[in-house]
């Protein structure tokens, strides 16, 4: 392995991919940040070597632009291997920069080791009931890692920031605007508690009970995908699953979920598992730590008069 770049433009992510590219044992890791001055030094602190473009005419939206400035600052550091994250705009990269490196790519990583000169990833296959251990057998490769699968790193280093020029072509897009979001802007992936909520819960006027146990566990109120898409009770950015997130808290306190595997992978990472339904056959109990096999309103109200 000549050595490994890793991007993102998530400061958190990055940082997420230092340690995945530190795990890899390469002989030189460095990083790229891109207008990022903030995240250059963060970098540079954990202790990797850092290039740092700096060019206005760069946008994030621009995907197309940003796989071609990544594989310009790859040529420079002599890396055959890039690690992405797996978000949204991160796949769309990956796919980009593959073509751009002409390199094989992996998306969706959930965990990585070397085996001799092969670097092992593990994906969710078959709609998420079971893993495959793939590899890319090309000579460059494009690797997106999941958020959160590993800890972002930490503890001071002694790395260093140098300015690299990369050709940019004009920007195909133009941007007039930025807007914030409207609506929901919950990230359930960097929550620590979670109460997730099934079809398992009778009505939305249920929810601000289910609301108010989440706020007193200093957590966030999750979903599983009919609850968001199907009843609109929630809204897609609380989905845990296949088609929405992975989210690894310290607990999760699942209310009338019955245990789909679409749902399981997004949320059997979690240290602590607390499943609350009325069927005690339910799937979900074969992976909770603890088990309620109750009416989930009771154990709800129940729960928050417990804790005040």
């Amino acid at each position: 392995m000549a050595g490994v770049l890793i991007f993102s433009e998530n400061n958190g992510l990055a940082l997420e991919l230092l340690t995945a590219a530190n795990s890899l044992n390469s002989a030189a890791v460095s990083a790229c940040a891109i207008n990022n001055d903030e995240q250059a030094q963060a970098l540079a602190s954990a202790g990797v070597q850092v290039y740092a473009v700096k060019n206005n005419d760069l946008l994030m939206a621009d995907v197309g632009a940003i796989a071609s400035a990544i594989k310009q600052v790859a040529d420079k550091a002599g890396t055959d291997t890039v690690l992405l994250a797996s978000n949204r705009r991160g796949k769309e990269l990956a796919g980009r920069l593959a073509q751009a490196m002409n390199a094989g790519c992996l998306t969706d990583v959930t965990a990585l080791n070397v085996d001799g000169d092969k670097i092992m990833c593990q994906r969710n296959a078959l709609g998420g009931a079971t893993v495959a251990t793939q590899y890319i057998d090309a000579d460059k490769k494009v690797v997106a890692i999941r958020p959160r699968t590993v800890e972002a790193a930490t503890g001071a280093g002694v790395g260093a920031v140098e300015e690299v020029a990369v050709e940019v072509k004009k920007a195909g897009v133009t941007v007039l605007e930025f807007k914030s979001r409207v609506g929901d802007s919950v990230d359930i992936e960097a929550a620590e508690v979670l109460v997730a909520v099934g079809q398992g819960l009778n009505s939305q006027d249920d929810l601000p009970a289910v609301e108010e146990l989440a706020k007193k566990l200093g957590g966030e109120v999750a979903c599983s995908k009919p609850v968001a898409t199907d009843k609109k009770w929630l809204s897609e950015e609380r989905i845990i699953g296949l088609s929405g997130k992975k989210c690894k808290p310290q607990l999760a306190v699942l209310l009338g979920i019955s245990g789909q595997v679409q749902f399981n992978v997004g949320i059997r990472d979690a240290k602590t598992i607390v499943a609350v339904n009325s069927d005690e056959n339910a799937s979900i109990n074969q992976m909770a730590d603890y088990i309620i096999t109750a009416d989930l309103h009771d154990v709800v109200a129940e729960m928050n008069k417990k804790l005040g």
